[in-house]
């Protein structure tokens, strides 16, 4: 994957498409359009995934919350795009049960959530749904607060890497032919036969202009700011949130658990990943500016807090149990700030301002149904509208080839492998030893092929969205940092003193916005 093309030579072509934004919404529109043989260009302007799309809560979801508002379109699609991830990228998008448990006087009580889940199962064709009564649940939840406990009703929706998802669209785009370029950033569209999209350069501080037939702003949180230059309204409404990540056996759960938050009565998890334990998600709006890393407020650090001392109150979670913590900005489109900000709606809408098509909002689940359908608003706009009124393609994600699994790797690492590299399976073997970094699932090999293949320019890229080490190991994995150079400098252009530079620069960034905030300091929401 090259995306070291200077902007000069981006603006010397003629382009079908321009998208701007590299989240999973930006890769999924360009993955279609590659396949349907658009000349496709995708910019980012920090790192791909930077935004909410590395930042989630990692599920891939149904669409229950849907169905429970009467929205059974949604669900319905919802239920089909995550069923289609299950089989299609298995490994990546990979099964998650749930289990929300019941206590007296609490809703929803198992009834009339078993009712909903009914009408969910229907909706999939298939029986995804049990009730566990009383203790039977600690089973799965050992540790979980007894007093008032009548069961739990377990469920099931499916899981991912959601930056690794946005990392696949984009090799499965550039293999089709789409150009992709992160730290490139759009800092003007103009309308047009054909449009026009001037672009800088992060790194170098280089501009050109480049030209397309259509052009598409997917940044999300960010849609406002490209807008408002066309003459729209603001529209976004930015919500934040958080997560805190603990060890497995501080808080060891064996599936998602939905929790009422004791304060407010939220629904919240607490759910495995990665071989840790995560706590979230806040939700709360966002006023700090959106180019910076979003990070934990003590006010929410203390909510999530008092969610797991709640229910988990042997457990003994404290400021020393959290190895990380994330914060991501939801773009949820919205005119109307007085509603609670958990009950706006995640619906995405699109906008065509003469040529120029945006999209915000929308669910990490149903992006193939969002890029199809801002294609389609597009067409007009094309050489050839009938291109993207078709059939899409038949796999989003194509699969790993068919070889051994190499020895010394066990089953599940060889799923996971070939669900997160796909077609690229093989040159990642081949990039670095087979073994794992400290006590996390990565290989080396799956760092060494990343810094040399995925358009890595800064540490972060690499820490925090190729891989995940730097949520994952205490203090950022600030011990291995002299392995991580060792092992990727041959693959890399830095000199040592660069190398320097950016472990600073990681450590700073990991420390503000990937841990917690100062006891000292200023809270805030």
């Amino acid at each position: 994957m090259n995306t070291a093309l200077p902007v000069t030579q981006l603006a010397e072509k003629q382009w079908d498409l321009i998208v701007i934004g590299g989240g999973i919404t930006g890769a999924g529109i360009a993955r279609i359009a590659a396949d349907r043989g658009l000349a496709t260009l995708l910019v980012e302007q920090q790192d791909f995934a930077w935004g909410t799309s590395s930042r989630s809560s990692k599920m891939v979801h149904g669409g229950l919350r849907y169905l429970g508002s009467g929205q059974y379109r949604l669900t319905r699609d919802a239920v089909r795009e995550r069923q289609r991830m299950l089989e299609e990228a298995p490994g990546l998008v990979e099964p998650l049960h749930y289990i929300m448990p019941h206590y007296q006087r609490q809703f929803p009580g198992p009834r009339i959530f078993g009712l909903l889940l009914w009408l969910y199962d229907k909706i999939a064709g298939r029986r995804n749904h049990d009730f566990l009564p009383g203790d039977r649940v600690l089973d799965w939840i050992p540790g979980l607060r007894r007093e008032r406990l009548k069961g739990g009703t377990r469920f099931a929706d499916a899981g991912t890497d959601d930056a690794r998802l946005v990392l696949r669209l984009i090799h499965e785009a550039d293999t089709d032919g789409a150009t992709i370029r992160n730290y490139v950033r759009a800092t003007h569209v103009r309308q047009g036969a054909p449009a026009s999209v001037t672009l800088e350069d992060r790194e170098t501080g280089e501009t050109a202009t480049a030209r397309a037939r259509l052009v598409v702003s997917a940044t999300g949180a960010w849609t406002d700011a490209l807008r408002q230059h066309l003459g729209a309204d603001r529209t976004i409404r930015p919500l934040r949130g958080s997560h805190l990540v603990v060890p497995f056996w501080r808080l060891p759960v064996a599936s998602s658990v939905t929790l009422m938050h004791p304060e407010d009565g939220r629904a919240m998890f607490i759910f495995p990943w990665e071989g840790m334990t995560v706590i979230g998600t806040t939700d709360l709006d966002h006023e700090g500016d959106l180019n910076d890393e979003p990070v934990v407020t003590e006010p929410e650090y203390r909510y999530m807090l008092t969610l797991a001392d709640h229910y988990f109150p042997d457990h003994q979670v404290t400021r020393d149990s959290i190895v990380a913590s994330w914060s991501g900005v939801r773009p949820v489109v919205s005119t109307n700030h007085d509603v609670a900000p958990s009950d706006e709606s995640r619906e995405h809408e699109i906008w065509d301002d003469s040529g120029v098509v945006s999209v915000a909002g929308g669910k990490l689940t149903t992006f193939r149904l969002i890029a199809e359908e801002v294609l389609a608003t597009g067409a007009p706009y094309l050489a050839d509208p009938e291109v993207v009124r078709g059939p899409g393609p038949d796999h989003v994600f194509r699969p790993a080839p068919e070889t051994d699994r190499p020895p010394g790797l066990s089953s599940r690492q060889w799923h996971r492998l070939k669900g997160y590299y796909g077609p690229d399976l093989p040159d990642v073997l081949s990039a670095g030893p087979l073994t794992r970094i400290a006590t996390t699932d990565t290989l080396w090999a799956e760092l060494v092929w990343a810094a040399g293949h995925e358009g890595v320019r800064h540490l972060d890229d690499l820490l925090l969205r190729r891989t995940r080490i730097g949520m994952l190991l205490p203090e950022g994995g600030r011990d291995w940092l002299d392995a991580i150079e060792t092992a990727c400098a041959p693959v890399m252009t830095w000199s040592a003193d660069d190398w320097g530079r950016e472990k600073a620069r990681y450590l700073t960034i990991w420390r503000q916005a990937y841990y917690l905030p100062r006891e000292d300091a200023e809270s805030g929401a």
